[in-house]
């Protein structure tokens, strides 16, 4: 493809959105009090440092407490002599032990590698060997899965944590009910693994020494199929991250411009702090104003979490539709009282308009929907915080932030006519780990990434989407490429071909329909569907099997999904 750019001067005339700006959200970035993520947090520990940081099932923790837990961690780390650079891997849910891990790893100028704890052993093995990772933090209901793995990859060290480890007295009764009543984790021997309650004690007794780092070096590396099939790493710097933090700290306050700002805010954490949605938007953003989050381990458990909000007045919900839609299934959560609720933000996947409604009709608080990827780190667009209605876009570019939309050949669309949805921004990735020919498909050479959605800006500077350019499938916020399950599913001896798509789903958007071309006649539904899940995780496996005869192809062979669709 040709990549064409307009001039600078004439693109700055196409800046709409701006005169849609809130009076104290500023169109570019002032100068950043603070360059890396260590600054940001290390501030904000001794600023609000008696205030709660972080808190999951009834045990807070405060700033203080999150800075020196995550220093202790960060010690520990260079006294095993891992170094600046080095990536270490956390696979764990929203328990406490999170973020203390996360910027300890960051505070020692390490690369985070985050890893869906519901990962099978092969995709947690491709990650792992992917990023280069050398050790990992691990929940010990998912060590089972790193001992799987073990043979395959090169970790030094591997510390293994309990969901109790952070609650006291009480989390002796929890590690019982985990462990023996619910029974929820699986054996597992792992020679030489360490205890995270050992790694804390050590990493007290050893200095930490600080690292110089500048706004280029690497924060993290966020995994995703990117606008293609194959997992790979989302090169964030801390720059990216300090700048999309800020952004949305701006969009933050400006919600609060008409009406009293609750001080400090208390932020619902749901969505896995794996996801870099919640990474950014819920920790970052909390710990950027000194806000306090309350984390959710396990959104599913409707009932649950539906208790857990009971006992708190909470300003902030950041979710995705599915999760607004299984709320408000719940009638306690309907009987909620939502007089302290102030924003709910979404993301992740497009919010549909009826879910929007009702949740606006149950809590009193419009859903404002915001749009972005994990290459973008991952806010890009965002509709006004002050609105008081769901507005079926995904808003407008948010500050230093540009949108263009463009046809195949690179060139800058109309308004109103429909094309790639294309963003440049202080937020967007350096690249892709240690793969420049996937860079270089998805960013011009004016510096626009590519997004892979297509949709048109309106007259004001909003941008809807329409479709999705690629055949990605989008299950519950979380991106499923069709290579992926194809691949896996043409493992199984007794399939010959196999082609993925998405159909629609009630429940997570979308879910994935496998169509299968038998190698043997007695291939069973069943047996495919249990192939697919002892090589895929949950959201990425095939909920539909349908068996036919061909698939249709291209007169070149190739597999032509579209055809395949209703």
């Amino acid at each position: 493809m040709t990549t064409l750019s307009a001039p600078e001067s004439d693109f700055a005339s196409r800046r709409i959105w701006l005169e849609s700006y809130a009076a104290s959200v500023p169109a570019t970035l002032p100068p950043l009090d603070h360059e890396t993520l260590p600054e940001l947090f290390d501030d904000s520990c001794s600023r609000y440092a008696d205030r709660k940081a972080f808190t999951s099932m009834g045990r807070s923790l405060t700033f203080h407490e999150l800075g020196e837990q995550a220093t202790k961690i960060a010690a520990w780390l260079q006294a095993e002599g891992f170094n600046k650079g080095d990536r270490i891997a956390v696979m764990m849910p929203n328990i406490l032990q999170n973020p203390i891990i996360v910027f300890g790893i960051v505070k020692a100028g390490m690369i985070v590698v985050n890893v869906n704890p519901l990962y099978t052993p092969r995709e947690l093995t491709h990650q792992l060997k992917d990023s280069g990772a050398v050790g990992i933090f691990v929940l010990e209901n998912f060590a089972h899965t790193v001992q799987a793995v073990l043979d395959k990859v090169a970790l030094r060290r591997v510390v293994v944590t309990s969901m109790g480890d952070m609650l006291g007295l009480k989390g002796h009764l929890v590690n019982f009910i985990v462990r023996k009543v619910k029974k929820l984790v699986p054996a597992w021997s792992i020679p030489h693994a360490r205890s995270y309650v050992s790694v804390l004690a050590d990493g007290g007794k050893v200095s930490f020494r600080p690292e110089a780092l500048t706004r280029g070096d690497i924060a993290f590396l966020q995994y995703t199929g990117g606008t293609t099939g194959v997992s790979k790493g989302a090169v964030l710097t801390h720059g990216n991250l300090i700048a999309n933090t800020m952004q949305m700290s701006f969009w933050l306050g400006s919600a609060f411009d008409n009406r009293p700002r609750p001080d400090p805010l208390l932020f619902v954490c749901a969505l896995p702090l794996y996801h870099i949605f919640a990474l950014t938007v819920n920790a970052l953003m909390g710990i950027a104003c000194g806000g306090h989050n309350v984390l959710i381990a396990n959104p599913r458990d409707i009932p649950g979490f539906a208790k857990e909000l009971s006992r708190y007045d909470f300003n902030i919900i950041i979710g995705l539709n599915t999760l607004f839609n299984a709320l408000m299934n719940n009638e306690a959560f309907r009987k909620l009282d939502f007089s302290h609720l102030q924003l709910t933000f979404g993301g992740g996947m497009s919010v549909q308009r009826p879910v929007a409604e009702r949740w606006q009709q149950i809590t009193g608080c419009p859903i404002i929907e915001g749009y972005g990827l994990s290459e973008t780190s991952p806010v890009a667009t965002a509709n006004p915080m002050n609105a008081a209605e769901f507005s079926g876009c995904i808003g407008m570019p948010i500050s230093s932030t540009d949108v263009d939309i463009r046809d195949e050949e690179g060139r800058s669309m109309p308004l109103g006519e429909v094309g790639e949805i294309c963003i440049r921004g202080p937020q967007v990735m350096a690249g892709y780990w240690q793969r420049p020919e996937e860079t270089a498909r998805v960013m011009t050479p004016d510096g626009f990434f590519r997004t892979g959605d297509v949709g048109f800006m309106d007259a004001r500077g909003f941008t809807k989407i329409v479709d999705r350019k690629k055949d990605m499938i989008l299950v519950s916020g979380f991106n499923v490429y069709p290579n992926e399950i194809e691949e896996v599913a043409v493992m199984h001896p007794g399939i010959h071909e196999a082609a993925a798509i998405g159909v629609p789903d009630p429940h997570s958007g979308e879910a994935v329909k496998l169509f299968v071309v038998r190698k043997d006649e007695t291939l069973t539904e069943q047996q495919v569907k249990d192939h697919c899940a002892a090589n895929l995780t949950n959201y990425k496996r095939p909920r539909h099997v349908a068996f036919i005869d061909e698939l249709p192809k291209s007169n070149v062979g190739k597999i032509l999904r579209k055809d395949l669709r209703p």
